[in-house]
């Protein structure tokens, strides 16, 4: 029973997107495809800009198109927004 509960706990924790309203520099890079470079320009965009109305707009960072998006954007939300 134990080792169902760790299991399911592990899959829900995988399955976690990654806000990027919210997400620091190294949370960011847990996701794949997202490098250091690319989450430091995400962290930058956003503190200069405010909060992603949606992942869609990471296309505004130079580096960053749609094909990224299109192969991450389920692993991340744009939902919390610290102000």
């Amino acid at each position: 029973m134990k080792h169902l509960f760790l299991l399911g706990l592990c899959a829900s924790l995988a399955l976690a997107l990654v806000d990027i309203n919210t997400a620091t520099k190294e949370e960011l890079k847990e996701v794949k495809g997202i490098s250091g470079k690319k989450a430091k320009k995400i962290v930058e965009y956003r503190e200069a800009n405010g909060c992603f109305k949606s992942v869609d707009e990471l296309v505004e960072i130079k580096g960053i198109g749609e094909k990224f998006i299109k192969k991450n954007g389920d692993k991340l939300t744009a939902t919390g927004c610290k102000k």
